[in-house]
């Protein structure tokens, strides 16, 4: 029997799969093998990309029959990732308005201050031209929402990466 299988099996037996299960499977994927090479196809062109990784493949035949559960960390729906694939989408828009906001400085409220000055020694009074202060009324708010969305942004990167993003072995069925 081909590495290839033996690797399999062991896969099969680390998940917890049936020995006449596995032998089963086995089986077919030896025969599959043998009858590829006779015609003259390599292992590497029946199986693709998976023939680079044996316990993936093992791993994957498993769950599709039926005989391990779903990998842990794999979505059971698509409900779950187009959810993630909103929020990632709403707070990275949250980002960018807040961006601007700060970047533009809107709105602005101008705040006047008049001083009176005497003229010399006499009574009258010169006032000179109102100075004009210019601020930010909502740089507070904008600083809030860029955090807010900084930390959405940073929640929704662990929950691709954690729920997603890595490999993890599939669980046995209760």
């Amino acid at each position: 029997m081909s590495d290839f299988v033996e690797q399999c099996r062991a896969e099969w037996k680390r998940l917890g799969v049936p020995e006449p299960v596995a032998d089963e499977m086995a089986g077919d994927l030896a025969t599959d093998i043998r009858e590829a090479e006779a015609d003259g196809i390599s292992v590497g062109e029946l199986l693709g990309s998976s023939a680079s990784d044996p316990r993936a493949f093992a791993a994957a035949w498993a769950t599709e029959r039926g005989v391990v559960g779903m990998r842990r960390g794999q979505p059971s729906s698509r409900r779950g990732r187009l959810a993630l694939v909103a929020f990632t989408g709403v707070t990275a828009i949250m980002l960018i308005i807040a961006l601007l906001l700060l970047v533009t400085g809107e709105p602005k409220v101008a705040l006047m201050t008049v001083r009176a000055a005497r003229l010399g020694g006499t009574n009258a009074l010169f006032a000179p031209p109102p100075g004009r202060v210019q601020a930010s009324a909502a740089a507070p708010i904008e600083w809030i929402l860029l955090f807010l969305a900084l930390a959405g942004l940073a929640f929704s990167g662990w929950l691709w990466r954690s729920r997603w993003g890595r490999s993890q072995p599939p669980i046995a069925p209760a």
